[in-house]
């Protein structure tokens, strides 16, 4: 498997097209600063979602050269790549109104953008019900080369809301060398385990 493989930048492209045309399609007071609220945090970090009452937080990340579905048959193979899996382990709580959907994505200080692979169906992150708290995992495949400063970011699926709103999670890795350790200790496999909804005590 290739570390670029077509899909994958076809769907970064078509993301940041969606950010051009969303800024030029609504008006400019949209972006102004008062009508953007950016909640930043670290792993560990419970961090509230477009003011809904509902919070995000990144419990673990984790790094593996292959991954593998938890549905997956005794005849499928774990997904290898020339780069490096970063899978990345979240806790979601649900308010009582129904927040958006969520658009992640991953970036570097280099400026590479990365999106969640395919190929992965439990791979992602949605919320659950009012009182209800959800556990999953992130699955992104990345370049070793340019891991420094890793940010998960979180936004809206909403387009053309009025307020806009998304969560920056450092995942604590601020030079190269944290970096090149992190790779050299990757994991042989992750097995991406199934979404678990409980009860929020």
């Amino acid at each position: 498997m290739k570390l670029y493989r077509p899909a994958t930048i076809l769907v970064g492209v078509v993301f940041v097209l969606v950010g051009g045309l969303t800024r030029l399609a609504t008006p400019d007071q949209v972006y102004d600063e008062q009508n953007i609220k950016v909640v930043s945090g670290t792993i560990g970090q419970a961090l509230d979602y477009a003011g809904s009452g509902s919070t995000v937080k990144v419990t673990r990340i984790k790094f593996a050269r292959s991954v593998l579905d938890s549905t997956a048959s005794d005849d499928d193979k774990p997904l290898e790549t020339n780069g490096i899996y970063l899978a990345i382990e979240w806790d979601a709580v649900r308010g009582v109104p129904k927040p958006d959907g969520i658009t992640p994505t991953l970036m570097s200080d280099g400026g590479s953008v990365y999106v969640p692979v395919q190929g992965v169906s439990s791979s992602g992150m949605d919320f659950p019900d009012a009182g209800f708290a959800k556990s999953g995992t992130l699955v992104f495949e990345v370049n070793p080369a340019d891991m420094k400063g890793l940010t998960l970011k979180l936004r809206s699926l909403m387009i053309f809301n009025v307020y806009n709103s998304s969560i920056q999670v450092d995942l604590g890795i601020p030079t190269e060398a944290v970096a090149q350790q992190m790779v050299d200790t990757a994991a042989p496999e992750y097995v991406v385990e199934k979404s678990v909804t409980r009860v929020e005590s």
